[in-house]
């Protein structure tokens, strides 16, 4: 990773360096998130998010695990996914999307704290080689 290109934070493209979670973030505490992996391939027509639609199913799905009601809808963050491949100006790349407990009422129960959610992505070549 080179720390270049742009993250998308709860509704909004931030510069990669900027992208920051406080330090009482529940997440960090407690381990209350879930993420979901996506592949983007380089295809003559742009770049493919490989089963996106169902990659994002089953990130809420884990959400509603921890009961985590996501903030935002399943098309609103495909929609900020493929925006963000496109700004970044990736033709192939992995996806990482996060869900998290944030800075709220730091305590054991997660209630009080606010569901955020990031999208990042970057040029990853074979992951076994």
């Amino acid at each position: 990773m080179d720390g270049s290109g742009e993250i998308w934070m709860n509704g909004r493209f931030v510069p990669w360096a900027e992208a920051n979670v406080h330090v009482l973030t529940h997440g960090l505490h407690y381990g209350t998130g879930v993420f979901e992996g996506t592949r983007a391939y380089a295809t003559d027509a742009g770049p493919a998010l490989f089963r996106h639609r169902e990659h994002t199913r089953r990130l809420f799905d884990s959400a509603a695990l921890y009961q985590m009601e996501l903030p935002f809808s399943q098309e609103q963050l495909m929609a900020a996914t493929r925006e963000l491949v496109r700004r970044n100006g990736l033709d192939a790349c992995y996806v990482r999307t996060l869900v998290y407990r944030g800075a709220g009422k730091l305590g054991v129960s997660p209630s009080g704290s606010p569901v955020d959610v990031a999208i990042a992505a970057w040029p990853w070549g074979p992951y076994l080689g």
